[in-house]
């Protein structure tokens, strides 16, 4: 409350986040006190969390960075996922014990799991290979699967992909819902597909991704296919039949995303020490 009063001083918005935060949640009909924190599945808990996580971390890394970095240091925030990018290693652990150190006095901790310190960038491959090691590690982000790789050039190329268990789980949901669709007619089968595979092109159709995005779509019309002869024993549905429906129905893969060269010369200052426009102070909300 203290961090939201810095912006806001409207006692009657105040009294109502305090309701919010006082409401605790209720299960299968059973109330129960929430003391810390937001309430689970509250509408105004990833608001307030973002809000407390700005004063915690976003403004405190800023902070930070200005004092003690002396390469370049980069920082993404989406909710409470977090990538930071140093361009000096002894920068890298000692940011990272600060942040550790930083949270626990608010109440928070870094999750054991995820959180990790890689070699990863520009020049993570040519130094891995001169000590004998193998590839540089990934990471997932966002529902990518972040890899320092190459291009056709054999320069340095950021690469996304649709993380694994991601693209399983969206198949196996629309497996599930297709089972419950099976007796409809191929219209109404084509028109949620259509939709459904519309809204997942739209976020992971980005450069680097199309070979899965192709995976996918092939994936998606062997589950169709399946679905249409399993309407009834004496049902033989061609594949050229499914040919048909999946060019009215399925959209066709490809990219949605502009490449990040043009997307951030044209939307972002340019981010080199000597450019006109100075660089941009702090970097939260969204992936590179």
């Amino acid at each position: 409350m203290r961090f939201v009063e810095r912006r806001i001083a409207d006692r009657r918005i105040l009294r109502l986040i305090r309701k919010w935060l006082r409401a605790g949640v209720l299960a299968d009909g059973v109330w129960e006190d929430s003391p810390q924190g937001t309430p689970q599945g509250a509408v105004i808990s990833p608001l307030l969390a973002n809000v407390y996580l700005h004063f915690v971390l976003d403004l405190w890394a800023h902070e930070w960075r200005q004092r003690e970095a002396q390469g370049d240091v980069i920082i993404v925030r989406y909710a409470d996922d977090v990538v930071v990018g140093f361009q000096h290693h002894a920068e890298a652990m000692r940011f990272q014990e600060a942040l550790r150190q930083r949270l626990e006095q608010h109440g928070l901790t870094l999750h054991p799991d995820k959180t990790r310190l890689i070699e990863f960038g520009r020049f993570a491959d040519e130094r891995r290979r001169a000590r004998g090691e193998g590839n540089p590690e990934t990471f997932d982000f966002l529902g990518f699967t972040h890899i320092a790789g190459k291009d056709r050039r054999g320069a340095f190329q950021l690469k996304r992909k649709t993380r694994r268990d991601r693209k399983r789980g969206r198949l196996r949901a629309i497996k599930d819902q297709l089972k419950r669709l099976r007796h409809a007619t191929p219209v109404v089968q084509g028109q949620w597909l259509r939709q459904v595979v519309s809204g997942y092109l739209n976020y992971h159709a980005v450069p680097t991704n199309l070979t899965t995005m192709r995976s996918f779509l092939r994936d998606v019309r062997r589950l169709w296919w399946q679905a249409l002869r399993r309407r009834s024993q004496k049902d033989r549905a061609s594949w050229a039949q499914l040919d048909r429906l999946a060019k009215r129905w399925l959209p066709r893969p490809e990219l949605r995303h502009p490449w990040p060269e043009a997307r951030f010369d044209r939307h972002h200052p340019r981010w080199e020490p000597g450019a006109v426009v100075p660089l941009a102070g702090f970097c939260a909300g969204g992936a590179q």
